[in-house]
């Protein structure tokens, strides 16, 4: 069971950090409360991941999880001879990564439906398809995630037919990679309450459709919501143990924090009761879904801030357009392969404003889903207004996922302060495609990691799982190679963009950690912070960058307990 931290020391983090010691100092008169039992971790390659980027080779932390000192393994030794030892025998030790934009929900409900992420054709998802259906009962929804058309032979949307064929009574129901379209059989779509035939579209979506105004089977953004809202509830049984291994996939690759975006007041209160039950092994910094009733229920009763220190809520996201994949996003001109087409706003973009203001207002920051660099500006835009008409707000607003840009927009990340919260697998998964979506000149300004880092501005980074594999050593190895696994391109898809090593561990880490308004707990290995860290089989800054993504995690640690070992 992992040891509940008192409200108490939660309040007192901040006072503790600002007092803390070097890490290489240790005051002699120092006193420990007695009760609290001390262990010791030496003979370690232990990067701090402060403001140097000290390495020590010793850290102590007592059963309430908060870390007293990191330093020289004898001294600690000498003046701690009480403290419970492990020897690491060199092994090496970073923080508990962060990953500042996923889905951990989301990763629990596609865990219980069938997996189709990698699938290279319309054939191999009905194999996978007809797997998962050998264990549903007659009647029930077949339901899956994962699917990318950009991966087949043919890189077009696919038809309902190709399901009909093969499941012409069982509703199905299949999301993109994305999340940002579906693709429904002819029974799925019978569910809707409306008939989607015509030539009308809903705001913020579209229906594709065929030459005789007939739904193909593929809803893009805003009109999934009408298969979607008829699909019936996963049992609570089946979400927690979904829920289960989605924990269990967080913490084997050495993840003790995720901010969580898009989640609701349910969500929010079955997480505080996993805490309660004490196997919820994580850290969730939580986003609303949307300005609706999540945003009333925070502005209010205020912020959550669990008083175990595992969860809070204090942030809105909000969406402005669609995904890349899916010429969903919201484009300046037109896709530059499919011409007619600049993507999809949401709504307007004074409706936008309003929900920006509400959340503003309300004290909270706000997170603007924005993939196009028209979703960016209305984005940027948008919080630049509420920002000047609202100063005391707290600030450290973010876009999530600021994936293309203009030149005159990248510099308003760092003058308005706002965090870019960016995904590097997103890079490495698209690269295949995205420049004949954009074209090269929009392209140089898409996946700016290194633009917006040399402007003044702080990046947070993720993976956006399940859209992307959950493991982050994949995401700094894209960071800092823009390469995808096999060492393609040989330097890197627009290697200007490249991150260094130590800014691609501190985007996980202590800037993901910034982001959730989180530095003075959690996010480096200094005294007075949390003991969340994990061990790792190889020497992460050090090893050839190919070894980067086959990084083990053989120990992950959450307030100084081993929630996880290999």
């Amino acid at each position: 069971m992992i040891r509940k931290i008192s409200l108490l020391l939660i309040v007192l983090l901040g006072v503790a950090c600002k007092q803390k010691e070097s890490i290489t100092d240790i005051p002699a008169t120092a006193v420990l409360p007695a009760e609290l039992e001390q262990t010791l971790i030496h003979n370690a390659n232990i990067y701090t991941i402060d403001g140097d980027f000290s390495v020590a080779d010793a850290m102590l932390f007592d059963s309430s999880g908060e870390i007293i000192f990191v330093g020289n393994g004898e001294q600690l030794r000498q003046k701690h001879p009480d403290a419970k030892s492990i020897d690491l025998q060199g092994k090496t030790v970073i923080p508990g990564l962060i990953d500042s934009h996923a889905h951990l929900y989301g990763l629990a409900l596609s865990l219980s439906q069938a997996q189709l992420q990698g699938t290279t054709s319309k054939q191999d998802v009905m194999r996978k398809l007809h797997e998962h259906a050998e264990n549903l009962p007659p009647g029930d929804w077949l339901l899956g995630r994962g699917w990318d058309q950009n991966d087949w032979p043919v890189q077009a949307f696919p038809e309902r037919a190709v399901l009909d064929k093969e499941f012409p009574d069982r509703p199905v129901w299949l999301r993109r990679i994305d999340g940002h379209a579906g693709w429904a059989n002819s029974a799925a779509l019978a569910m809707a309450d409306q008939d989607l035939s015509g030539d009308w579209q809903p705001v913020g979506g579209k229906i594709h459709r065929d030459n005789n105004q007939q739904p193909t089977g593929v809803l893009v953004d805003g009109a999934m919501g009408l298969v979607q809202k008829t699909v019936p509830d996963i049992s609570p049984e089946l979400f927690q143990t979904s829920l289960d291994l989605a924990l269990r996939q967080m913490v084997s690759f050495g993840l003790t924090g995720v901010h969580d975006p898009g989640i609701n007041r349910q969500t929010i209160e079955l997480y505080q009761q996993r805490i309660k039950n004490g196997n919820f092994p994580v850290r969730v910094y939580a986003m609303t879904d949307g300005a609706g009733e999540t945003l009333d229920w925070l502005c209010k009763n205020g912020a959550v801030n669990d008083a175990s220190g595992q969860l809070f809520m204090r942030s809105v996201k909000l969406y402005i357009d669609g995904a890349l994949g899916s010429r969903g996003a919201a484009l300046l001109s037109d896709y530059s392969d499919d011409p007619g087409n600049s993507g999809l706003l949401f709504m307007q973009p004074e409706t936008f404003q309003v929900q920006v203001d509400k959340a503003i207002t309300c004290g909270f920051q706000v997170g603007v889903h924005a993939i196009g660099d028209k979703g960016n500006r209305v984005a940027l835009d948008a919080l630049e207004a509420s920002i000047n008409k609202h100063p005391d707000n707290p600030g450290r607003h973010r876009v999530e996922h600021a994936q293309t840009l203009t030149a005159e927009d990248i510099p308003r990340f760092a003058k308005l302060g706002i965090i870019a919260a960016m995904q590097p697998t997103h890079a490495t998964s698209d690269m295949y495609w995205a420049e004949a979506r954009l074209g090269p000149e929009r392209t140089q300004y898409a996946y700016a990691w290194r633009s917006l880092l040399d402007s003044g501005a702080r990046l947070a980074l993720g993976s956006d799982f399940p859209v992307e594999e959950v493991n982050p050593m994949l995401g700094i190895y894209a960071a800092v190679t823009r390469q995808d696994s096999r060492g393609w391109p040989d330097v890197g898809w627009y290697p200007e963009q490249i991150l260094t090593r130590e800014e691609a561990v501190r985007g996980f880490t202590l800037d993901a950690a910034y982001a959730g308004f989180m530095e003075n707990m959690v996010g480096s290995l200094e005294p007075g912070k949390r003991a969340d860290f994990i061990v790792l089989d190889r020497d992460l800054m050090k090893v050839d960058v190919a070894e980067i993504p086959s990084t083990r995690v053989l120990q992950t640690w959450l307030d100084g307990e081993l929630v996880w070992e290999q």
